[in-house]
């Protein structure tokens, strides 16, 4: 049996696609950045970075499916050249190895943030967007990313885009931003909250969307990877209920978070370390992130749980991890 490729496999969402997929019986090669561990999982760790092609080649040789799971997932950078680098240039060269080794299939690891948003209603596959919609680097980065991975399914890459929301749960080692979000939330760092919303996702749910997507999607389509939808005051209020933690109950206007966002912005130009609330997440905030995962649910028999068992699994494991 060829054994599947993990790209980001010593991430949050990486490790739990090669938990998954080692234990439907899979033989997993694990891609990771210099000596990443990739702990409590007995797979094969190979060394890539998506910047150097030859270490990809390396990485791909000899595997039947990759899924390309690896971001550089900022929402702030003192260079943002970087996102570009290796989340479009490291995604073509990637597939482009993928292409030339013959794999049978390519999983690769989108954003809701590439889906359109409705105002009062919810996005879809479908929803029309463009780049000039996307707000910061890293969404930029990653819708380019999406047109890379079409252009190589038009070169007959068997490849499927799924698009997960907000995925929280156990092992978010870095963590994501919403995972940070969540670690504020618990260190009382959370005074007020705006009024915007999320889709909030279990990430096991999201892994297991990777693996139906391989097993059943079509080639160069599109699937939300979602759960619920959910504003930000409610998302605290679950958060609470599960930590014992108060939630924020004064609602601060947007204009006053842009605000505090722009100036942390100038503080990190002088100083290079990241702002506590960058600029392209406020940005996005001024709009509810709410989608429906119906064609995943459809036509690949997704079927998540709900965002309160996906908070409160969070919450265990940060607060198991001090």
């Amino acid at each position: 049996m060829r054994p599947v490729l993990v790209t980001g496999a010593s991430g949050f969402l990486g490790w739990h696609v090669a938990r998954l997929a080692a234990e439907s019986g899979l033989p997993v090669r694990a891609m990771t950045r210099g000596r990443n561990p990739v702990p409590e999982l007995d797979v094969e760790v190979v060394i890539g970075d998506l910047t150097d092609p030859a270490s990809l080649e390396r990485a791909v040789d000899g595997c039947g499916v990759v899924y390309h799971v690896a971001a550089d997932y900022r929402l702030w950078s003192s260079n943002p050249a970087e996102l570009y680098q290796s989340n479009v240039e490291g995604t073509r060269r990637l597939l482009q190895a993928a292409l030339r080794a013959g794999v049978e299939r390519v999983v690769y690891t989108s954003t809701v943030g590439c889906i359109g948003l409705v105002e009062g209603g919810l996005g879809d596959e479908t929803t029309l967007v463009s780049l000039a919609e996307m707000t910061g680097h890293y969404k930029r980065s990653k819708y380019l990313a999406e047109k890379v991975t079409l252009e190589f399914a038009a070169k007959g890459l068997p490849v499927v885009i799924v698009n997960p929301t907000a995925p929280v749960g156990d092992h978010d080692f870095k963590p994501t931003p919403t995972g940070q979000t969540i670690v504020d939330f618990l260190r009382r760092k959370m005074p007020a909250y705006l009024d915007t919303g999320l889709n909030i996702v279990d990430v096991r749910d999201v892994a297991r969307g990777h693996l139906l997507a391989c097993e059943k999607g079509r080639i160069g389509e599109r699937y939300i990877l979602g759960g619920e939808n959910l504003t930000l005051k409610q998302i605290f209020a679950e958060l609470s209920r599960h930590s014992g933690v108060p939630a924020p109950s004064v609602r601060i206007p947007y204009g006053v978070a842009w605000t505090a966002a722009a100036i942390g912005g100038v503080i990190s130009k002088w100083t290079g370390a990241p702002p506590r609330a960058p600029m392209e997440g406020v940005r996005m905030a001024k709009k509810k992130m709410w989608v429906t995962h119906a064609k995943a649910e459809n036509e690949l028999g997704y079927s998540p749980g709900s965002a309160a068992d996906a908070l409160r699994n969070a919450v265990a494991w940060f607060h198991e991890e001090g």
